[in-house]
């Protein structure tokens, strides 16, 4: 009960404009417990890991059709990967803009002629949680200084809208409210620095975009369809937002 009245609390309050000062911005790893983080940063305890070496297994593998493995196009993961998550999504050749896991499905499709695995589908969670690692303490990119700023614009603007029944919006929980205490979790701030996530809530590896669907059940709002280009500008500003925080994927969450 106490959780639905601190939620209708936040309802009734008005969106604050001024959002996080970059000097105050923390990411979900330093607003977490020392178990948690405790587990992170072991590498050998850290759950997400199992991932990663699923994942680099699939990168060396090539698929029964004779077609490439990622390493045949790719080469060597730590060489070619290295800071690729950080600059993700990101604007392709053909204009189209993807994140990291629409990249992955497309390659898999156009290069290795497969069909694509779906997403948050245990391979391709291992395979971007492979890439993602290989951007580990790099800097996230500004997406505003690739070309994306119409994005960065269209993403802040469903950040601020009020949805669902419980007429929320995520500035109100994770820029207004983050540090208190919501269902006995602590609110974070919602910078994407570590996804693919391991979350213990979940007992699993999961995405940006699954945990963002969470939070648009969560205030009774229906989410947008998988992969929707809704979802992609919202990450799109959530990385701006992040700019210049270092990467902790693949990590651990509550």
């Amino acid at each position: 009960m106490r959780f639905f009245i601190f939620l209708a609390l936040i309802a009734a309050v008005p969106a604050l404009a001024q959002g996080i000062a970059p000097q105050d911005r923390r990411s979900g790893f330093e607003t977490m417990g020392p178990e948690a983080q405790a587990m992170q940063r072991d590498d050998f305890s850290n759950p997400a890991m199992l991932g990663v070496a699923a994942g680099e297994a699939a990168w060396n593998s090539a698929p029964a059709n004779g077609k490439p493995a990622c390493s045949g196009c790719h080469g060597d993961i730590n060489a070619t990967m290295r800071g690729v998550d950080a600059r993700y999504p990101a604007r392709q050749a053909n204009g189209a803009v993807m994140d990291l896991t629409g990249r992955i499905q497309t390659c898999q499709s156009q290069h290795q002629a497969i069909t694509p695995e779906p997403r948050e589908s245990a391979g391709l969670l291992a395979l971007q949680a492979a890439v993602a690692l290989r951007s580990r303490g790099m800097q996230i990119e500004a997406p505003a200084s690739r070309g994306l700023s119409e994005a960065v614009s269209r993403g802040e603007a469903l950040y601020r809208q009020r949805l669902g029944q419980l007429n929320l919006s995520c500035a109100q929980c994770h820029d207004d409210h983050w540090g208190r205490s919501l269902g006995g979790t602590r609110i974070p701030q919602g910078h994407p620095t570590g996804y693919p996530i391991f979350r213990l809530e979940w007992q699993a590896m999961g995405s940006l975009q699954r945990r963002l669907r969470n939070c648009f059940t969560g205030v009774r709002a229906e989410p947008f369809p998988a992969g929707a280009s809704e979802w992609i500008d919202l990450e799109i500003y959530l990385r701006q937002r992040a700019a210049g925080m270092a990467s902790d994927a693949p990590g651990v969450r509550p």
